[in-house]
């Protein structure tokens, strides 16, 4: 099996799936990448790209531990091998359906399923260190897809003095520096996160920070409320009114004040969160949609100080959004509002399937695991330069 490893590696181009199951829970998404080179020479197209829907029981299951201090310990370790297996019942379904054999791939990168995230900036622990918990076995996926399968990605980031989160500066950095633009990637899934990408001449470093909450608190209340997955469209915003009080003690959390830069999650994000802060404002009984027009305001306005402080002194700015809040129609035009100055654009302007970009990010990872070097991303600020990801045999 080694040996297939260094055949891959000296191969001009590689066929590499990248996966992403975000913590939105709304489906597994699978990229096929087609990469030549490593490091900054890396050529990535993206030849089929598809989101294979989670079915209830599958939500139902990691809503049962994801996020919570104290959860069975049984469905946690059943769960880390029934994801495995249905990420490999996916792949394999995607490949089908394109009309390529599985053995035409060269290998896999699973970020798998994330079910806890802890740095001790969140944990407040000073004995236990950064950590964080993706699961879905990649032997199960290597063997029930017979593709070689890298994965848990984040591990050798905190290993190396990292948080485990976010890794997007690696991909990022890699492939979208630009001469004369200083580019903000920002990605709004559960949890807002961008990479800053400065100038080529630009003296400042890249890197890539979590802001806040994206959509995570939104979707857990359109949930609990309405028993729907998410706000679609904005629809249940559009119908309330932004509560100012509320507004205020939701942006009061330290964690959005801290330096870039940090990470968090729906650990901190969610439903609890809100509570707390609807009690200390003292806004308990505002209706439901004036609640949902609230929250998608913190989100966008956690979104515009994040990137106005970093911008401030800064021309040629260009926000480049991906995530599933580019397609909150709602968000995307109060972060217009918010950053008139810059040019907000979709990532799809970059050449990529925006709702694509995550995974296809997994799979340069995997990539550069393969054949690259960690010395290709020594230049991004308070991160370790490794190469990422466990191998897993068929």
């Amino acid at each position: 099996m080694i040996e297939k490893l260094y055949e891959i590696a000296k191969k001009d181009t590689r066929y590499i799936i990248g996966l992403m199951s975000g913590t939105s829970l709304d489906g597994l998404d699978i990229a096929l990448c087609k990469i030549r080179n490593s490091g900054k020479s890396t050529e990535i197209s993206l030849a089929h790209f598809i989101t294979k829907d989670y079915d209830d029981e599958f939500r139902r299951h990691v809503r049962g531990i994801f996020a919570k201090r104290s959860i069975d310990q049984q469905l946690l370790c059943g769960l880390h091998a029934y994801i495995g297996n249905v990420h490999a019942t996916l792949i394999n379904q995607a490949l089908l359906d394109w009309g390529i054999p599985n053995e035409a791939i060269d290998c896999i990168a699973s970020h798998g399923q994330t079910v806890f995230h802890a740095p001790q900036s969140l944990t407040k622990d000073i004995y236990l260190p950064n950590s964080t918990l993706q699961i879905g076995d990649a032997d199960h996926i290597a063997v029930k897809t017979g593709i070689i399968t890298i994965a848990d990605f984040r591990q050798k980031h905190i290993a190396a003095g990292g948080e485990g989160a976010p890794l997007a500066a690696y991909g990022d950095y890699l492939l979208f520096s630009h001469p004369s633009e200083n580019r903000f990637l920002l990605n709004i899934g559960g949890i807002a996160n961008y990479t800053f990408i400065p100038s080529q001449n630009s003296a400042l470093q890249a890197f890539a920070t979590d802001i806040g909450p994206g959509n995570t608190i939104m979707n857990q209340f359109a949930k609990e409320v309405f028993d729907i997955e998410m706000d679609q469209d904005a629809l249940i915003a559009k119908k309330g009114t932004v509560n100012e009080q509320l507004l205020k003690q939701l942006l009061q959390e330290p964690f959005l004040k801290d330096k870039f830069p940090k990470t968090t999650g729906p650990e901190l994000f969610n439903l609890a969160y809100l509570q707390k802060c609807q009690t200390k404002s003292k806004c308990d009984h505002i209706s439901n949609e004036d609640i949902m027009a609230t929250l998608n305001q913190f989100t966008a306005t956690s979104i515009v100080e994040a990137i106005s402080v970093q911008a401030q002194d800064l021309t040629n700015v260009h926000i480049y959004i991906s995530g599933g809040g580019l397609h909150n129609p709602l968000l995307i035009a109060k972060i217009k509002t918010g950053l008139p100055q810059y040019t907000v654009s979709s990532f799809e302007h970059l050449g990529i399937d925006p709702d694509a970009k995550e995974a296809v990010l997994f799979a340069l990872l995997a990539n550069e695991t393969l054949v690259g070097n960690k010395e290709n991303v020594t230049q991004i600020k308070d991160s370790p330069a490794v190469c990422m990801g466990k191998i897993s045999f068929p």
